[in-house]
Parts: C-alpha cells; structure tokens; sequence
C-alpha cells in the first residue's frame, strides 16, 4: 500500500470511528469533476437492511484535499443542517424502515436519500423536519 493510500485509509478509518460506524459500512466515492478537481461522495450502507445513502460530498484539488473537507465537516460542520426523518419500505417490502438525515431542506435530503437508487425502489410514507433539540 503506498502511503499516501495508507494516510486516505487512516482518514476513512477516523471518519468511520467519529460517525460512529465500522468502516465496511462506509463507501468513499472519488470522482474527478475536472482538471483539478476531485469530488468526493461519502456513502452510508445500514448494516440492517443494506441500502446505501448519500452522506455529503465535497470537493477538492485531489482526494486528499477533499478527504481533509469532508473530515473537517463530519468533526464540525454536520450538526448545522437540520434533521429530517424519512419511514420508508422497499417497493416490494413487507417492512418498515426509519433512516435519519441531515440537509439544508428537503430537496437535499431527498437527493441524499435516492442517491444511487431507481426513484421507484422504494415508498416513502413520511418525511418530517425533527424539532431543534
């Protein structure tokens, strides 16, 4: 492993450990928006039903720059958007599923929850902006 995979790998582990989760149920998705920009996406997989949610992305000149951005926001940052709560079941699914976000409004939390997903997938039953605590 060169070092600067094994330097990305200790970042991913200490995201992982600060949101609370193993880092098999972290996906972090580089993708190069330009010449020197690197956008890069990090993806929530629910241990449980293993469906798979957009976290936040951010974007940098390289992925160690966007690695360092999206550490930064998980540290500081992810309590300043509201909280939203969308119940929701597979489209065939017999089960009922909560799964929490965070986002500026509903348009964002929306893109986060579909991110990856064919639209009608699933059934959303409710989405509710949760009280300021």
């Amino acid at each position: 492993m060169s070092e600067l995979n094994s330097e990305l790998e200790k970042i991913h582990l200490e995201i992982a450990r600060l949101l609370g989760l193993s880092r098999e149920n972290l996906i972090f998705e580089y993708q190069k928006e330009d010449e020197d920009k690197i956008v890069l996406k990090l993806i929530t997989v629910n241990p449980r039903h293993k469906q798979s949610f957009l976290f936040h992305q951010e974007s940098g000149f390289g992925e160690m720059d966007a690695l360092h951005k999206m550490l930064d926001y998980v540290k500081t940052h992810k309590h300043s958007k509201d909280s939203y709560t969308i119940q929701w079941s597979l489209k065939d699914g017999k089960e009922l599923h909560t799964s929490y976000f965070r986002g500026k409004n509903i348009y964002e939390v929306l893109d986060k929850f579909y991110y990856g997903k064919d639209i009608t997938s699933t059934i959303i039953f409710s989405i509710s902006l949760n009280p300021i605590s």
